[in-house]
């Protein structure tokens, strides 16, 4: 039995301003709430001194949204995770439009089933078997 979905994401090659930018950030996550239709119990912010990024998590009551940029490599993680199907928000564009992003690679999990990865011949969301944390599995 699914129970929701995850979705990882990967931005790389973003402009380091843009992932300074804890108000540009907070934007990216009105529209995600937005655009999917989430509803927010509460949120958590931070930015880190100087030349440092920034940090956001937010509740909702389908379960949470969180992100953590690192300026100095270009990069910006996503954390989406919902007990209710969602459609699929378009993270390659959106990313690539609010942050510069070169890149953009998405895994997306399915939770409580053996069966993490259902293959979309549509979609880029890469296969998440491959690895896990703390080496190869």
């Amino acid at each position: 039995m699914i129970v929701g979905t995850e979705w990882l994401i990967e931005a790389e090659g973003c402009n380091q301003d843009k992932l300074r930018d804890e108000t540009a950030l907070r934007g990216i996550f009105a529209r995600i709430i937005e655009d999917l239709g989430l509803k927010v119990i509460g949120s958590v912010w931070h930015k880190f001194d100087g030349e440092g990024g920034v940090t956001g998590m937010t509740a909702l009551t389908e379960s949470h949204l969180a992100c953590h940029t690192y300026p100095e490599h270009g990069i910006a993680t996503f954390n989406l995770y919902c007990c209710r199907m969602r459609p699929e928000w378009n993270w390659k564009k959106n990313l690539r439009a609010a942050l510069g992003a070169e890149t953009v690679q998405v895994t997306r999990i399915e939770r409580g089933s053996k069966i993490f990865y259902t293959p979309d011949p549509k979609s880029e969301i890469r296969n998440p078997k491959s690895k896990t944390a703390g080496g190869d599995a």
